[in-house]
């Protein structure tokens, strides 16, 4: 039985630490659809962006804080104090309100970035944590590389964060450079030894670039932090951040050595996976756990006849918890609508009466042309439908006639804000060819940064899935398109990037694209 004391509170960060990854920002309705589940599964803080970075950030902080139901909302603050007021105008909307703010304490960060001594630091912590306090009553205050800080320092500084207001206090990891065993120990010294820790709640923040992150996280909660900051799919900067859920899977699955609860629905894991999956354009790796596509999969013999007798042979979770079903249902041409809709609603998707309309005639073709349908090919269909439902610009008909004979030519009909262009154009193999027609048709300087393709499924007739990532001016985008003809997904990704482009360049509708 946990007691308060027990209890864990789950910080949710990949709509700031998160989308800092190259190639990741979000639009603020992608960004509002993910604030809207974390705070349905039960996530304690969402930390909503970085107020001050730019007015689309400012605006999703202050979206995402009028619409939270349940969590606390968070926004992130430098140690200044044009930071920390823009955060608090922000969050001010939220029921729960909170100002998270920072300064480096590591020396080779006060040496070569801030280039200010220990007692100025401290000074920065005295004015801008006050400051802070004064706007909102629950502050967080981090100390930026708190593993490469001298502990007697850091100690100090804890003390005065605490003493000026801060309620959470926390000590990242922010270069992913500690082990488990230094982490732990370094909580329970700073609990033990900062006369006033016991007012504040102590918070965990770790990276993965020594692939530590989730044990990390765990070695300091046992060391007494009773908060984890962490994201979706592990998402964050360079190596990302430890994964929400393994975090929580890991808390679930062994109580018997990590005895703490926690507030996440599991059963929502997946199904949030997937809508970050989607919104970042980072897909998820297939032996990745809890949420990779492999995680309750078996091929060895050896390992399916245990399942054949007792699942808990060779699974330490039931894929149910997590919202995955044990098995794929293979889904055909005779399938119905109504099955079809069965399935969606199975794989975590709730369409709409004309987007179902439109899933199901795209999974009639698909079936028409693969042996089996799979779970995974209904989900690249429908993830490929939701994104091209609200495009200015759409692929409508494509022809490609390629060879080693040469030039390889491409003849597109796109639509272009209701308006059907047809135009083609010869490139340095299919693919190339198949970007020049659309460029020739919507005339654009964005330069293409990632052209990646897998196989959703097996075998010949697998549906391909394309990403494709474009920048332009200073902006990275990154689309993606699915179908069995590797061109057609290759012509859909790209549309898809571009649409994605034109929000974030003009801050409007991609109707704002313009055919020749």
């Amino acid at each position: 039985m946990t007691t308060e004391k027990d209890q864990v509170r789950i910080f949710d960060t990949t709509l700031r630490d998160g989308e800092q990854s190259p190639g990741a920002s979000m639009t603020l309705e992608e960004k509002l659809q993910i604030a809207e589940i974390l705070d349905e599964m039960g996530v304690d803080i969402i930390e909503a962006g970085f107020p001050i970075a730019s007015n689309g950030d400012f605006e999703a902080v202050s979206e995402i804080a009028k619409r939270s139901k349940n969590a606390t909302i968070a926004g992130l603050a430098r140690a200044i104090h044009a930071d920390i007021d823009r955060c608090g105008e922000a969050v001010k909307h939220a029921e729960k309100a909170r100002i998270h703010t920072f300064v480096s304490t590591s020396p080779i960060h006060l040496q070569y970035q801030m280039n200010k001594t220990q007692e100025q630091v401290l000074d920065i912590i005295t004015d801008t944590v006050t400051r802070a306090r004064n706007l909102i009553d629950d502050v967080e205050w981090s100390a930026m590389d708190a593993t490469r800080t001298p502990i007697d320092y850091l100690c100090k500084c804890v003390e005065e964060a605490i003493r000026c207001g801060a309620t959470t206090i926390n000590l990242p990891d922010t270069v992913g450079y500690a082990t488990p065993d230094e982490y732990k120990r370094m909580f329970e010294d700073i609990i033990a030894r900062v006369p006033n820790s016991d007012q504040a709640v102590f918070s965990v923040h770790t990276h993965d670039d020594l692939g530590l992150a989730v044990a990390n996280s765990l070695a300091g909660v046992a060391g007494g932090a009773r908060q984890v900051e962490c994201t979706i799919n592990g998402l964050g900067e360079r190596a990302g951040n430890a994964a929400l859920e393994e975090i929580v899977m890991a808390i679930r699955t062994r109580g018997d050595v990590l005895p703490y609860a926690c507030n996440i629905d599991p059963k929502m894991l997946t199904r949030a996976s997937k809508l970050v999956s989607g919104a970042s354009g980072f897909a998820v790796q297939y032996n990745k756990a809890i949420v990779g596509k492999n995680a309750f999969a078996h091929e060895s013999g050896i390992h399916q006849d245990g399942m054949l007798k007792n699942a808990e042979t060779y699974e330490i979770m039931r894929p149910e918890d997590v919202g995955v079903r044990a098995t794929s249902l293979v889904m055909g041409k005779h399938s119905g609508r109504h099955a079809f809709k069965d399935k969606l609603k199975e794989l975590g998707y709730e369409l709409g009466d004309n987007a179902l309309q439109d899933a199901f005639r795209r999974f009639k073709d698909l079936a028409d042309r693969k042996k089996h349908v799979y779970d995974e090919d209904i989900e690249a269909l429908v993830e490929d439908e939701i994104a091209t439902a609200k495009e200015g610009i759409k692929v409508i008909a494509l022809t490609v006639i390629a060879g080693t004979g040469g030039p390889q030519k491409a003849i597109l009909t796109m639509d272009v804000n209701g308006q059907h262009v047809t135009k083609e154009a010869t490139g340095d193999g299919p693919v190339d060819a198949t970007f020049n027609a659309i460029k020739s048709i919507v005339p654009h300087e964005a330069k293409l940064s990632l052209y990646q393709v897998h196989a959703v499924t097996e075998g010949t007739d697998a549906q391909a899935e394309v990403s494709v990532r474009l920048e332009a001016g200073g902006r990275i985008s990154t689309g993606k398109g699915a179908d069995t003809d590797t061109l057609v997904a290759s012509a859909r990704a790209y549309v898809a990037a571009m649409n994605r482009l034109a929000l974030r360049q003009q801050g409007t509708n991609p109707g704002a694209l313009q055919a020749v």
